[in-house]
């Protein structure tokens, strides 16, 4: 690794702007963006509908970047910041593997600079301020009943999903059934990702609805007098961080909002700060294009002058197959028959980003176990699909020279004029018409239904104001639809919504379709971590 001081110095970035944290990672001010002059390409990386075979969006990315610059481009990632609850659980680290890794790993994946520890502090004590209010009875109407916030941790812990606090007495008040959230389900993290700046941070957090008075009026942040008290919090973390690729290329990693339940892309300032110091930036979009991709250009490029001028979708043989119906142990077998039984994933996905204006290429991520028959075969369905080229990518094995021919075909696809985005939705829509243009256009369902309190709960919101919002879709990752074992292209159905709830500070309505799960569990076997005799971490 090169010292940090020299990858900024690399960008252009003024020293005065680089505040390192240890050798090889550093938080840039905010003054350091660039809101005039010329500005890069906005790249935005999704992926198919994710199996458990895995599609290598990160490591994509990672390698992408590497091949531009090995081209002479200048280009930025910009990432999500891994959490550590995904590290001990199933999913393991966030940065990319084999020789298409961010570094130092080890440190981005545990603890890094504290933002995720800043964001859990401030989502906390705005819970426990609420509560002491409502002890208090300093505002009127205001029940235990009433309050709606939760608390969050970092650490995958079902057995704090549902909780009962409060309970010895009224020393201990007061007494309320609630539960606790991993942090990136905050909608402080959510709301971090979005802003724009400290302003903008500041206005976000008054907005942050804790709960309802008995009269239904919503009680906010600024009601319990919480929100410069989190601001002091969150001072650094809105700050976003830099480290590098294993071939030196700059990586911004910054904020970590859930993909189910929140937009699941990186940060807005991460974002406005590449552009202003790259030919090409990178910027990934968590999940399957029906939610991260959707998300992203919808939430965050849609209001933040942040319209990408092209796109990557990330593919493998292995997931086409799972989709395809190949149990997860056959999917090493030649099987071109499956690939192509699962091709309609992909082919819808390509059209879901094409149909919004953005020149397309599909990366197909290169496995030891695919034949040449199998990714001839996924080149073809994603071209005939609507793509500008799907092109191999070997940056697992190769590092920068696997991305070499993925890089070629995305300066060829963005070379022209700048698109013309197309949108599924006005602002303006209903809250349920913006909901059915989704469920049509990107979940292929024929219609939505909402149960009656749902629709119940809608109503109260758009009483409150709130229905000129975007909705930011919380359902599965595992299908395009809200059932995780729909696989392919489900077509036909009804799209359900069994709950709606509000993110004012972030500024959008979620509906919540079949069952979701803000805090997940480990599995039967986590993750074990070590450290050797030089205190390096050992089994990331």
């Amino acid at each position: 690794m090169r010292p940090i001081a020299e990858i900024a110095d690399s960008m252009g970035i003024a020293e005065e702007h680089v505040a390192p944290y240890g050798r090889y990672k550093a938080k840039i001010s905010l003054a350091a963006i660039r809101e005039d002059g010329p500005r890069g390409k906005l790249i935005v990386v999704t992926g198919m509908t994710p199996t458990r075979a895995g599609e290598g969006k990160t490591t994509t990315t990672v390698g992408l970047a590497q091949g531009l610059g090995r081209l002479g481009r200048s280009v930025v990632a910009t990432l999500r910041e891994p959490s550590l609850g995904p590290i001990f659980g199933i999913k393991g680290g966030g940065t990319g593997g084999g020789e298409a890794r961010v570094e130092p790993e080890d440190e981005i994946n545990i603890h890094f600079t504290g933002d995720a520890h800043a964001v859990g502090s401030a989502h906390n004590l705005l819970a426990a301020l609420t509560d002491n209010v409502v002890q208090r009875g300093q505002i009127e109407g205001f029940n235990p009943v009433g309050i709606s916030w939760r608390r969050v941790t970092d650490v995958e812990d079902r057995a704090l999903r549902d909780v009962v606090a409060g309970i010895g007495g009224s020393p201990n008040a007061p007494m309320t059934e609630t539960g606790f959230d991993i942090v990136t389900a905050s909608e402080i993290m959510a709301v971090l990702a979005l802003s724009s700046g400290l302003s903008d941070l500041r206005a976000r957090l008054s907005r942050v609805v804790v709960g309802f008075t008995d009269d239904g009026k919503p009680v906010t942040a600024d009601d319990v007098n919480a929100v410069g008290s989190m601001m002091s919090l969150l001072r650094y973390a809105i700050q976003p961080n830099l480290v590098q690729t294993s071939e030196g290329q700059p990586v911004i990693v910054h904020t970590g909002p859930f993909g189910n339940i929140a937009h699941g892309c990186s940060s807005v300032v991460g974002d406005r700060l590449a552009l202003g110091y790259a030919d090409y930036v990178l910027t990934e979009a968590g999940f399957g294009a029906d939610l991260g991709f959707e998300k992203f250009m919808n939430i965050k490029a849609r209001h933040n002058d942040l319209e990408p001028s092209g796109a990557v979708l990330v593919a493998s043989v292995k997931a086409l197959k799972s989709h395809g119906g190949v149990r997860d142990r056959d999917l090493d077998e030649p099987n071109v028959e499956a690939l192509r039984a699962g091709a309609p994933n992909l082919e819808h996905l390509v059209g879901v980003v094409t149909s919004m204006g953005l020149p397309l290429v599909v990366a197909v991520n290169r496995f030891p176990s695919d034949t040449a028959e199998e990714l001839a075969a996924v080149k073809e369905v994603a071209e005939a699909a609507g793509a500008h080229s799907a092109v191999e990518i070997r940056g697992f094995t190769e590092g920068g020279a696997g991305g070499v021919e993925l890089a070629e075909a995305l300066i060829d696809a963005t070379s022209g004029e700048p698109p013309t985005i197309e949108y599924f939705y006005s602002p303006e829509d209903s809250i349920r018409d913006k909901t059915l243009a989704l469920a049509k256009n990107v979940y292929n369902a024929d219609r939505v239904t909402w149960n009656l309190s749902a629709r119940r709960r809608l109503r109260s919101f758009e009483a409150q104001g709130w229905g000129d919002l975007p909705v930011c879709m919380a359902k599965t990752n595992l299908s395009i639809s809200h059932n995780p074992r729909l696989k392919g292209r489900p077509s036909g159905y009804a799209f359900q919504i069994s709950d709606v709830r509000v993110s004012a500070g972030a500024g959008f309505i979620y509906p919540i379709a079949g069952s979701i799960m803000t805090m997940p569990g480990l599995p039967g076997s986590p993750r074990e971590l070590d450290v050797d005799d030089e205190g390096n971490v050992l089994g990331l």
